[in-house]
């Protein structure tokens, strides 16, 4: 079976090391897939999941706070700003850190720019969503 490796490392550690058959990302301009012999290619990642379909076992999520991505035709490397397994998030983190992201745009706080409350924002929703995701499926 054809492979591709991928590693997926934040500030934190590493967050996943091993071969998949498959790794879909949320690219800035748009969700990607990517598999082995994809062409070289660099770009930023917005906050969202990645899935990565393993060369044995079940697809496994993480959550990337943005970040980068560098594709080699047998290597995928994210760098992301934060990560983490998906079935580790914070629900009750993430509604917190989406609530202070919606004051402060709103102008109740003053403490961090609104540049800042929009990316705190962006990163809580896509938290949610996959909390969500995951729910849904457990379900």
């Amino acid at each position: 079976m054809d492979t591709i490796e991928v590693e997926i490392v934040s500030a934190e550690g590493e967050i996943f090391s091993g071969r998949a058959k498959l790794v879909v990302l949320p690219a800035c301009e748009g969700e990607i897939g990517v598999t082995p012999r994809h062409a070289p290619l660099l770009t930023l990642l917005k906050p969202g999941e990645v899935r990565v379909q393993p060369a044995e076992g079940d697809e496994q999520s993480f959550y990337v706070g943005g970040g980068a991505l560098e594709v080699q035709p047998n290597r995928i490397t994210v760098l992301a700003d934060t990560a983490a397994r998906a079935h580790d998030l914070d629900e009750a983190a993430a509604l917190a850190a989406q609530q202070r992201a919606q004051d402060a745009i709103a102008g109740h706080h003053d403490k961090i720019s609104y540049a800042e409350a929009q990316a705190e924002l962006a990163r809580a929703v896509a938290q949610l969503k996959l909390i969500q995701k995951l729910r849904k499926v457990k379900g």
